[in-house]
Formats: C-alpha cells, sequence, structure tokens
C-alpha cells in the first residue's frame, strides 16, 4: 500500500512568490488545499475526494467572492452602479466608466478577482496531481475505476477551463495554468493571448466531452456535476468569443455542432416557470447545465453551506438593504439594476422577464411605505434613494427553511443553462445563413412572449440581453465586446482596443513582469 504525505498548498505558492502576506498570488486558503493527513492512493473509494474539493472551492469565494461579483456586474449597463453609496468604492465607478490608470491598476478588488480564478485553477491542477496518483494504482483490469477516474479529471478540468474564462473575459491576456508544475513558475510565466486561452478552453472540452457522464447534472452520480453537456456549452461559448463578429469564422460551425448536440440529446427543457427557475423550484432542473450548490440542509439552525451566511455572500450582497423590519428579504443593496435595463424590457413589453428581474424597493426611512414583490414578501426601502434590487437573486421568505434568517441561504447560483445553448445555436445558424427561429422561439415562448419568422442577429442579440439581464456572469458585457458593438452602446468613454478588458493587478505584475 502506497501512502503520500502532504504539505499545504498555500504554503508552497508563499515560498516561491516571496511576497508579503496579503500580496501573495494566492493570499487565501483553498477548498481543496493539499491536506496533512496521509492518504491511501490505492483505495479508489476515496477517489472522488479531490473532485468534490474543487467544486467546493469554486462554491466558496472563488466564482462568488463580492467584489469580483461587483467588478463584472460594472461593465454592463443592466447594472446602475455597484455600491448603493457610489461614493463608496469610487474605483468600481471608474471601472464602469473604463477608465484605465494606476489608481484602477492598484485597487485591491482587481487583484483578489485575480487570486479569485487563480485559486480555483490551482485548486484544480493539484486535484489532477491526486486523481493521477489515484489513477497509477488502479490495475489495467479494471475498466470501471479506469473510466471513472478519467470522468473525475475531466470534471476537474472543465472547473478549471471555466476559471480561464472568466479571467480572460476580465483582464484580456492572462497566464494559461494548466499543469501543477506551473505552479513553480508563477514569477516567470507568460501571458496568453485571449484567443489561446479560448483555444485552450475548447481543446479541454474536446478531451472532457468523450469522458464525462452522458447526462444531465441533475442525473449524474454526485447530483450537480458537470457532464458531457456543460463541456459542450463551454466549448460554444469560447467558440462564440473567437468567432466574434465575423460570420464567416469556422469557429460558428464549432458553436452549431456543440449546441446541436445539447439539443439533439433531448435531454433538456426550458423551466416552465422563468420566475420560480431562479428561486428553490428550479434548482437543478433540467434546463440546468451547471450550477454551484448550496444548502442549510432543511435545518433551522447550524452551519450553512455558502453563500447566505454573511455580508460578503452572493445573494445577500444584492438584497435590498435600510431597515427592512426584521424581514429576511435583506442585504447590503450592492449592483442594483440599472434605468436602462428596466427600460429596455419595458419597452418589449416583456413583462415576464421585467417582473422576475427587477424587483421595487420602498421609500427608506418611511415604514409606512413598502413594496410587494410578487410572493407576498414586503420590502421597506434602501439606501441612498435606490429603487430596486435584483430579482434573479430574490428567494421568498416563503420557500426558505422555517427559522432560517439569511437570505438566499438554501439556494443556488445557477451558472450555464440550456437557454444560452439555444440562443447560441440560433445565432450561429443565422450567421451561417440558416434559419434559427425553432431555438430562438423556443425561448420566447417560455415567456410568453409572441414567436418571430426570420429572426435577425439583432433580435438575437436583443432576446440574449433580455433572457440573460442581471445574471452576474457579465454575457451582456460580452456578447456586445464580441460583437463590436460596445463602443455603440456606451459612447465615446469606450475605446475599442483598451476599453475591453481590466488592466491585470499592479501586484500581479510586481510579482511577475511578464504580466505588464
Amino acid at each position: 500500500m502506497k501512502k503520500y504525505n502532504h504539505i499545504l498548498l498555500i504554503g508552497f505558492v508563499s515560498s516561491i512568490l516571496l511576497l508579503s502576506s496579503c500580496e501573495k498570488f494566492l493570499d487565501k486558503p483553498l477548498e481543496n488545499q493539499q491536506r496533512s493527513e496521509e492518504i491511501d492512493y490505492s483505495n479508489t473509494a476515496m477517489m472522488y475526494a479531490p473532485v468534490s474539493g474543487v467544486y467546493r472551492a469554486a462554491s466558496d469565494d472563488n466564482l462568488v467572492h463580492w467584489i469580483d461579483l461587483s467588478i463584472r456586474c460594472m461593465r454592463d449597463d443592466d447594472y446602475q452602479q455597484a455600491a448603493p453609496n457610489p461614493n463608496d468604492n469610487p474605483e468600481l465607478m471608474a471601472i464602469k466608466n473604463f477608465q484605465r490608470d494606476v489608481t484602477i491598476q492598484s485597487y485591491w478588488g482587481l487583484n483578489q478577482s485575480w487570486i479569485s480564478y487563480y485559486s480555483l485553477a490551482i485548486a484544480a491542477n493539484n486535484a489532477l496531481m491526486e486523481l493521477e496518483l489515484f489513477a497509477a494504482n488502479i490495475p489495467t483490469t479494471n475498466a470501471a475505476d479506469i473510466a471513472l477516474n478519467r470522468q473525475y479529471q475531466a470534471e476537474v478540468r472543465f472547473l478549471r477551463a471555466y476559471a480561464h474564462l472568466m479571467a480572460s473575459r476580465l483582464f484580456g491576456d492572462v497566464p494559461i495554468l494548466s499543469d501543477s508544475g506551473d505552479i513553480a513558475r508563477l514569477t516567470t510565466i507568460g501571458k496568453s493571448t485571449v484567443a489561446e486561452v479560448r483555444q485552450f478552453i475548447i481543446a479541454e472540452m474536446d478531451i472532457c466531452i468523450q469522458d464525462l457522464e452522458d447526462a444531465r447534472p441533475n442525473q449524474s452520480k454526485h447530483v450537480g456535476a458537470v457532464t458531457r453537456y456543460s463541456a459542450l456549452l463551454l466549448k460554444a461559448k469560447a467558440a462564440a468569443d473567437l468567432a466574434g463578429n465575423d460570420n464567416g469564422s469556422p469557429y460558428w460551425d464549432q458553436v452549431l455542432e456543440a449546441t446541436n448536440q445539447i439539443i439533439a440529446s433531448n435531454k433538456f427543457s426550458l423551466f416552465a416557470d422563468f420566475y420560480q427557475l431562479f428561486k428553490l423550484p428550479g434548482k437543478l432542473s433540467n434546463e440546468s447545465l451547471f450550477e454551484l450548490q448550496y444548502s442549510d440542509f432543511g435545518l433551522p439552525v447550524g452551519d450553512i453551506v455558502r453563500p447566505g451566511v454573511d455580508w460578503g455572500t452572493f445573494f445577500r450582497w444584492q438584497g435590498p438593504s435600510g431597515d427592512q423590519r426584521g424581514s429576511a428579504i435583506s442585504g447590503a443593496g450592492w449592483i442594483p439594476p440599472s434605468q436602462n435595463i428596466i427600460d429596455f424590457l419595458s419597452n418589449r413589453n416583456d413583462a415576464v422577464r421585467l417582473g422576475t428581474t427587477i424587483l421595487d424597493c420602498g421609500i427608506d426611512g418611511n415604514p409606512a411605505t413598502f413594496k410587494e414583490t410578487p410572493s407576498g414578501d414586503r420590502v421597506y426601502g434602501n439606501t441612498f434613494g435606490i429603487k430596486h434590487f435584483n430579482g434573479k437573486t430574490y428567494l421568498p421568505v416563503n420557500q426558505m427553511t422555517e427559522g432560517r434568517l439569511e437570505y438566499g441561504a438554501n439556494n443556488n447560483v445557477r451558472i450555464l443553462r440550456y437557454a444560452d445553448a439555444l440562443l447560441l445555436n440560433a445565432e450561429a445558424k443565422v450567421r451561417k445563413g440558416q434559419n434559427g427561429d425553432e431555438p430562438f422561439n423556443i425561448v420566447r415562448q417560455r415567456v410568453a412572449m409572441a414567436p418571430i419568422q426570420g429572426v435577425t442577429l439583432d433580435q438575437i442579440l436583443d432576446e440574449r440581453r433580455a433572457e440573460f439581464a442581471c445574471e452576474w456572469w457579465g454575457e451582456r458585457f460580452n456578447d456586445l465586446v464580441r460583437t463590436g458593438r460596445a463602443q455603440q452602446v456606451f459612447g465615446a468613454r469606450f475605446v475599442p482596443g483598451q476599453s475591453e478588458y481590466i488592466p491585470i493587478p499592479q501586484t500581479q505584475i510586481d510579482a511577475n513582469t511578464n504580466f505588464r
């Protein structure tokens, strides 16, 4: 029986970088940090443990940290501002105005975003190293365990690829950490271009697809795990970024092929009630291709798998602030929806999406004045005159575990949805001169919008904005960038070739001059 002693990954990274505790490439512990106890790698019953650790790392701040959430959202015109008080964290308003200066580059929030994404990538590389150790102990005659090990490696590689997608969408040219040995090169590794990062993701997904479960995530052995179709959608998104606004790009063939496979599987369908999709009834529905999972375990007291337990978590960060008179529907009041998205949805007569995405606040300081949500909860106000909050992060009191007051504690964060596959499929078809009506209208009809015949590219992009409004992953901004329409929307403050990405944090440049 072979055993290995482990050291903490964070300590290893610290010794490599020789930076102060607040300036390290990683300055927070990982959920999947290497363990000090001995692990028996011949015991395949333990083989899922490192995989579970990476899922936990993704769910615990690496993809839902409040400042990263605020930075991503700021560049969309779907959001009014970051903080309820625009003078709080003025760097976020500078990001919204596409400023690029030393103040922004030195902003602690940028470094935290960088840390979040690369913490996840390094956690994934560490897990892959452990899975290789398990694989080395599996007899060549044990085909089932060999296949299971390959599946687990594919799940981890998906999470690593997603971390790279998010890092590159925010910072542009970034390093690719594709091997555990990259940890030792963090002070010397170079950047890869945006195109190279997308090509890396596509190549990774091509490998992963064949090893992942042929199932919906809610059908997987470990319920909610990424499956073959999660990888196909991630591949389609990376290919769409590469294709850009070039209708003749061969990458649109890849978008079409990947989304066709998802649709043809007949495994997915849109959740009928758009409003409830983002609440407990919609958790891990047949529309879900990837969610971050959380739970309060149905208990009135005790630990909660985050978010939901403190101010720095996903749902409460976006809940209405102010005196909510003891209601659990409360939060920090950050990143409120903009009047722009309200007008956009209103002018389309898009009532279902408007009523789901935008919820109203009462008048702060006036307990006699309140607004009522569609589920009957009263909201008594929000600070600094903020009038609205994000309804897609709203969890009604009647769906919360009795005794709990932590806003959104038992809900999941939706990341990849079947609606995205349908609309990318429609877009790829139209760009290739085909008819995209069928997948496009499936999405519209779910929210009681009349079908459109002979749908155009402009109509598809408008539908994407309406469908994914305020869904926190920056899809709106990314769509504007990849289609070359950002300056048209944002005006002179958006400078093509400069404003698409946020500067790499100065802390990281100080650690590695190749990041300049």
